[in-house]
């Protein structure tokens, strides 16, 4: 009697997951969060509302203006109108904290661990977190940054006050407003892959990008070159066109190259620090 023929089945293999899956799978999740879309709606109307209301109140307040100034008005404080510091900070809160959520979400609810099952590459799977985030939050920044600029120098120009995109540096200051957007995001990313709680994470997130700018000055060198190197101050640099100008003394200046590699090197670091730390932590 014939022994019966057992039939071998081929094993299937999963085929890997490729780099642009993985780029739509996070673009999902990213927008999946009802958090994303109004922290970016309600975020960037006050940013731009902030911005607008100083060309307003400036506006007003054109006829009772000395001439001192009038006479420095353009670049000082039109551009200040346009990117008034309160609404950067809104802007680096905004999208610190959503970069940061956009991690320590899925720590939080435990989904990590499904994801990394699903994909144990960690590495490519953080760097399409990160281009997600980067790509919409220069999308967030631009939107943001062009509408303020538009917006108050157009209401400007009814006093013949208003600057122009041609204007020397006003451009540097809509990119470098732009930018700032992302940058805070990455950093907000980096900081979550180390503490991986929403909470502590935002709160890091606004020390670093808020406050601590707050604790040094430029009386000293070495008080000036640690201020000079964060984010914040960079941004404050390149947008302040009128820098060292106009009888303004500046004790220990900086320089829009200095300003410009600083929130490269941030964000460069933030997306090391994020891709090494979650390729190398236990979940």
């Amino acid at each position: 009697m014939t022994a019966p023929t057992r039939t071998v089945r081929p094993a299937v293999t999963e085929p890997r997951a490729r780099f642009r899956d993985l780029l739509a799978a996070e673009w999902a999740k990213l927008w999946s969060l009802r958090s994303t879309y109004w922290t970016l709606l309600l975020s960037g109307l006050t940013i731009i509302g902030i911005n607008i209301n100083a060309a307003v109140a400036d506006y007003h307040n054109w006829p009772q203006y000395n001439s001192d100034i009038r006479a420095i008005f353009v670049p000082i404080w039109a551009m200040r109108d346009a990117f008034a510091q309160p609404s950067g900070l809104v802007l680096m809160l905004a999208a610190g904290s959503i970069g940061a959520i956009t991690l320590t979400g899925e720590y939080g609810t435990g989904l990590i661990r499904t994801t990394f099952a699903a994909v144990p590459a960690r590495r490519s799977l953080v760097t399409a977190k990160l281009i997600d985030v980067t790509v919409v939050m220069l999308g967030y920044g631009t939107v943001v940054a062009g509408v303020s600029f538009w917006a108050t120098q157009a209401i400007l120009s009814g006093r013949h006050v208003g600057m122009s995109i041609e204007y020397p540096g006003a451009f540097q200051a809509v990119v470098a407003s732009a930018l700032l957007a992302p940058v805070s995001a990455l950093i907000g990313m980096g900081l979550g892959a180390i503490v991986r709680h929403g909470a502590a994470t935002i709160v890091i997130t606004t020390a670093v990008l808020l406050l601590l700018p707050l604790c040094f000055t430029d009386h000293y060198r070495w008080t000036a070159d640690i201020k000079h190197a964060l984010p914040a101050s960079a941004w404050q640099r390149l947008v302040d066109i009128g820098y060292g100008r106009f009888n303004f003394a500046v004790r220990h200046p900086t320089t829009t190259t200095e300003a410009w590699i600083t929130l490269a090197s941030w964000a460069v670091a933030a997306a090391v620090v994020a891709v090494t730390v979650v390729d190398r932590r236990d979940v």
